[in-house]
């Protein structure tokens, strides 16, 4: 894979328990990442908007999802990213242990790019992480990372 620099990735989950798992996986899939971690909808817009404390935040190249997080849900952070004119090129992979159809297709209706439900054995999740690395980090051309 012929990156250069390390994939930015921001996991949105409020479960320390899924965050080591997630970090675990990426590690495990040799994912080169620059992993960052926000653990509920608020901070998730703060960082994609670089408010505040994540004011030197880069800009993610990839978001992980959870979709029933505190403050503000994964929906509404789903919708928030998918009609900003700047944020909505950021592919968003939504995390949830919803397998419910209309969960589903409510949030490829917000523009999800991918879904994922969990939780997942590592095994099964590191080979999505994986999938995820190959597909929308080599495969599919992403925008330039700027602010166009």
């Amino acid at each position: 894979m012929g990156r250069g620099r390390p994939v930015e990735i921001l996991l949105v989950e409020d479960n320390p328990g899924d965050e080591r798992l997630t970090r675990e996986a990426l590690k495990e899939g040799k994912v080169y990442n620059n992993f960052h971690w926000v653990k509920d909808g608020v901070e998730a817009m703060e960082f994609l908007r670089r408010q505040g404390k994540y004011k030197d935040a880069p800009r993610p190249d990839i978001v992980l999802l959870d979709l029933n997080l505190p403050k503000k849900d994964g929906r509404e952070v789903l919708q928030e990213i998918k009609t900003d004119e700047d944020l909505k090129r950021i592919p968003v992979v939504v995390l949830t242990t919803s397998k419910a159809e209309e969960d589903v297709l409510r949030t490829y209706n917000l523009h999800a790019n991918c879904y994922v439900t969990k939780p997942v054995d590592l095994e099964k999740f590191i080979v999505v992480v994986k999938s995820i690395d190959v597909f929308w980090l080599t495969v599919v051309t992403l925008p330039p990372n700027g602010s166009e």
